[in-house]
């Protein structure tokens, strides 16, 4: 079978604190990235927590892109998953990367739909 999506886990560290709990930042951050891939939005839904941190989707006609947000750690945990050979989720990713200022980011990227999953180690970029 081929590979009917790829999926970027990504972890960010050392990411701007203010920025990783500014909700509307971080909502027109994930759509932008879904356009600049070329995806298409279908639905964005963000929610802030109390006292700090965001967690959101935005549902792409191809998956979705998803973030949990941990100000106090300067940590964002993103997933970037998209259907198809169209679009590279890669882009993506890494554009909510350099927007949220992480210096430090480990990801790696997880073929769906092929058969038993072989992940490899995280890149560190």
């Amino acid at each position: 079978m081929e590979t009917m999506g790829r999926h970027v886990i990504a972890e960010l560290w050392n990411c701007n604190a203010d920025k990783l709990n500014d909700m509307n930042l971080i909502e027109k951050v994930f759509v932008h990235a879904a356009l600049k891939s070329g995806a298409e939005v279908r639905e964005v839904a963000f929610h802030k927590f109390a006292p700090h941190g965001v967690s959101g989707v935005v549902i792409i006609s191809e998956s979705h892109l998803t973030i949990h947000s941990f100000p106090e750690h300067g940590y964002a945990s993103i997933d970037v998953y998209t259907c198809g050979d169209r679009i590279d989720p890669n882009v993506a990713a890494e554009y909510i990367s350099e927007s949220l200022e992480a210096k430090v980011v480990e990801k790696v990227e997880v073929p769906r739909g092929k058969g038993p999953v072989d992940v490899k180690q995280f890149k560190v970029m």
